[in-house]
């Protein structure tokens, strides 16, 4: 994999995400911009701190939301260590997403 470097934090998290998942949509929106000038942004020495991630798994057929968040944050804790500061989380399963009846 490339250096940590030349792919986008929203790029790593798209890609985390879809493999660990096996997710049938992973749709990330960098929103950093709605937060450049927060004390929290400007101590990072980065400019992707805020995310919008939908993702669609059946991996979270029967487990609650907080579950569900929790994996997400999981497995993003070394962006979370390294710059990213907010996830916002819409985690559903293909039938509550309309994918499947």
């Amino acid at each position: 994999m490339a250096s940590r470097g030349i792919l986008s934090r929203a790029t790593r998290i798209k890609s985390k995400l879809q493999s660990a998942l096996e997710a049938a949509v992973v749709e990330v929106e960098d929103v950093s911009y709605q937060h450049a000038g927060h004390a929290a942004v400007k101590n990072t020495g980065t400019n992707e701190t805020h995310f919008n991630v939908k993702v669609v798994s059946d991996k979270f057929d029967g487990q609650s939301l907080v579950k569900r968040h929790r994996m997400v944050y999981d497995l993003l804790s070394d962006e979370l260590q390294s710059g990213l500061h907010a996830l916002s989380i819409k985690a559903t399963t293909p039938k509550e997403a309309g994918l499947k009846n």
